[in-house]
């Protein structure tokens, strides 16, 4: 049985499967590959017609935009082709290169969008993407310490990981890395920071991917930052160009890196040890990929935009099931979530990132210090943060423990 990682250290925390039997679990697995056989058995031209349409969409609001970028030394040309531009490259990253590379669409053998053959506008390359994303996120789907994509190896993710002063940045690095989020991605799919740490830089097969992520900026950048822009030196806009360019690659960044923070690390949503994996069974696989993701509530604009991962709970059960399908059995799920007594976290956008970054904020602290800080106490609670930031080992273990300790009383 699938064991979550236990946080009884800190108050208002419990085991959300402590109901469940054995036959529980699998009988969920059962009931949730009958709803995935169902959407199997019926996609078909309708499907491929959707993904087709949205392609032929995508690309038309690149063309477009970007010829309106040829004269964006004009002011309107510059907001209405930059916001172009931001949308065809959020289409491009989100629902049609995010999920052609999950092979969403490989049943229907069209060689031109194909999990094979997709390349997408993002820095990194799709090969090593699909190796990190694919195999690795998704089969450890919130695991401390197998799954990257859990706090991308700069956040503190759980309450049980140490606490330690360099954490308190921790906000400040999410943001950059929200900021330059397709060169990030680049750097976990090539597991820079491992790599670094093992002192393998020299090794062979790590050279071989570096030099392929390093041409795929290089192509990216060219055509962003070069030819784009030099294009429109006729009409003395080659710096709105080049401007517009920064700027829609920082939106579709933004975009992206908030969606996927919603999708993993809002409040409410689970992580486990490594050993809660060990001989997991394909309905304990199933549970945790429930209890480890959130949704976001919105229109169907929202949902496209998002490239359908607003149901990500969907996604982590199903990541080979065509995306427009996630909304219709969105509420088959969900009455399962009813039945088994468990917390189907969904909540609109704007409440969702704010709950992710609380998060975000909440673990660049001490266990218990944001839940014990007042308006009154304010100064007191800062000296506390102070010591524990300037202090030993033993010093953040002592006061660490009266955070806690307060914690606990407050909640009870």
């Amino acid at each position: 049985m699938t064991t979550i990682q236990k946080k009884a250290a800190l108050p208002g925390q419990s085991n959300p499967i402590a109901h469940f039997t054995e036959a529980d679990i699998e009988q969920i697995g059962y009931e949730l590959d009958a709803i995935r056989q169902e959407v199997i058995d019926t996609r078909g031209a309708s499907d491929a017609a959707y993904i087709r349409r949205v392609i032929d969409t995508q690309r038309k609001i690149e063309l477009g935009s970007r010829a309106v970028l040829l004269f964006s030394a004009f002011p309107p040309a510059w907001v209405l082709g930059t916001l172009g531009l931001s949308i065809s490259k959020i289409l491009d990253n989100m629902e049609i290169g995010h999920n052609i590379l999950h092979g969403q669409w490989d049943w229907m053998r069209d060689p031109k969008i194909h999990s094979s053959t997709w390349e997408w506008d993002m820095a990194s390359p799709a090969e090593q993407w699909k190796h990190s994303h694919n195999e690795l996120h998704h089969t450890y789907t919130n695991v401390i310490g197998k799954d990257n994509d859990l706090g991308y190896g700069i956040m503190r993710v759980d309450e049980d990981q140490t606490w330690t002063p360099a954490h308190l940045g921790q906000p400040l690095w999410c943001f950059i890395n929200a900021v330059f989020f397709e060169y990030g991605i680049a750097a976990y799919d090539l597991e820079l920071g491992a790599v670094i740490a093992k002192k393998q830089t020299k090794d062979p097969e790590f050279r071989r991917r570096a030099k392929q992520v390093l041409g795929k900026i290089r192509r990216q950048a060219t055509k962003d930052y070069v030819v784009h822009p030099a294009l429109s030196i006729p009409t003395g806009s080659f710096l709105p160009t080049l401007a517009a360019n920064f700027t829609a690659n920082v939106v579709r960044n933004l975009w992206s890196n908030s969606v996927i923070l919603c999708g993993h690390f809002p409040e409410g949503v689970e992580t486990f040890e490594k050993r809660s994996i060990e001989g997991e069974t394909k309905g304990e696989w199933y549970v945790r990929q429930m209890l480890g993701s959130a949704n976001i509530s919105g229109s169907k604009f929202l949902h496209l935009m998002t490239g359908n991962l607003s149901h990500q709970i969907e996604h982590h059960l199903f990541p080979d099931l065509p995306s427009n399908r996630y909304a219709e059995i969105a509420p088959k799920v969900q009455a399962l979530f009813d039945k088994y007594d468990l917390t189907y976290c969904a909540r609109p956008l704007v409440p969702q990132v704010a709950s992710a970054w609380h998060k975000v904020i909440r673990l660049s602290l001490p266990n218990g210090w944001l839940a014990t800080t007042n308006k009154k106490n304010v100064p007191q609670q800062l000296g506390i943060l102070y010591k524990m930031a300037t202090g030993d080992r033993r010093t953040r273990r002592l006061l660490g423990r009266k955070l806690e300790s307060e914690a606990r009383a407050k909640a009870a």
